[in-house]
């Protein structure tokens, strides 16, 4: 594929919206959570926020956020080796800041949407229960 080519496939992948995205707002909405979306105060916008108690959840996908980076780096150009690399220091350093905050982050994979809805939703139950005890 030529450079041209690829850059014009990888432009038309959305930020916003995405199909997890819209996969965990409906779980989310189902367990009667009310949350705000892509909060621009907060480091790393996260994709949702349980602002009162303090909860960051991230729907990260699997190529663009590096899930099991060492394992496939080397197939990618340098150019996108160097994008995937910076995307996970990145949100490392979001992570961290937020952390540092006091606040709880919950990073759910593309992956873990698609296999099992219910634990990714399970997980952000738990942080939320955990939140409410604190």
């Amino acid at each position: 594929m030529s450079p041209e080519t690829r850059s014009a496939l990888m432009s038309r992948i959305r930020g916003k919206g995405t199909k997890p995205e819209r996969a965990v707002a409906e779980l989310m909405a189902g367990a009667g959570l009310q949350w705000e979306e892509h909060c621009k105060d907060l480091p790393g916008r996260p994709d949702f926020v349980l602002r009162d108690i303090k909860v960051a959840i991230f729907v990260d996908g699997d190529f663009w956020h590096g899930w099991r980076f060492p394992a496939w780096r080397l197939k990618l150009s340098e150019h996108w080796e160097r994008k995937i690399e910076g995307n996970i220091r990145r949100d490392l350093k979001n992570f961290r800041a937020l952390r540092r905050a006091g606040w709880k982050v919950v990073r759910i994979w593309e992956h873990q949407v698609r296999k099992s809805p219910s634990l990714c939703l399970e997980r952000i139950l738990l942080a939320k229960d955990s939140r409410n005890l604190a």
